[in-house]
């Protein structure tokens, strides 16, 4: 069984294009061409399920037409639309690339006063639900509902082992 914590999200399917079973997909990661994965993971109903691509091409920086195994006509592609799609951890950790802002989503960010990347030096500020890269500011989103600007210059550490983000905040930044 494929867990939350062992995936991240990246897309959503849209409507299918044409009837031999190809979707659309809006993706804000294209972790699965830099690594050239073989399937992807939808969340049908509350099961992350597996679905391996027959091929896919890209239509944008931001879509892409996917045509899964077993996605063989128009009402099949049909009951997938609407899903969100998730990617695998450990399969994104190949990437020679930097990591993206959406493979920190579930993780816990740390606000720590010191500069050596020791989370007890600090308090856990909440898990990030979002993570908005669609400008130039990046904005992380907690599940208390706050943004936090995803600036390189204030993050100190990130430990994937135990999820944690962790930053060093200017001072007042949470009190807004």
């Amino acid at each position: 069984m494929i867990r939350k914590e062992e995936v991240f999200k990246i897309g959503k399917i849209g409507k299918p294009h044409g009837v031999k079973g190809e979707v659309g997909l809006r993706f804000s990661d294209d972790v699965f061409d830099r690594v050239d994965a073989e399937y992807l993971i939808l969340d049908i109903d509350g099961i992350l399920v597996p679905f391996f691509m027959e091929e896919y091409r890209f239509r944008s920086d931001e879509n892409a037409l996917v045509k899964f195994c077993d996605i063989d006509s128009l009402e099949r592609a049909a009951e997938i639309t609407g899903c969100d799609v998730f990617f695998p951890r450990s399969l994104a950790d190949e990437d020679d690339g930097e990591m993206t802002w959406s493979q920190i989503v579930g993780y816990t960010l740390i606000n720590t006063t010191g500069d050596d990347g020791k989370e007890d030096m600090g308090e856990a500020v909440g898990e990030i639900v979002d993570a908005d890269d669609s400008t130039e500011n990046v904005l992380l989103t907690l599940d208390n509902g706050q943004l936090i600007p995803a600036a390189y210059d204030l993050i100190v550490n990130i430990d994937h082992t135990r999820r944690l983000l962790i930053m060093q905040l200017p001072e007042g930044l949470l009190q807004i």
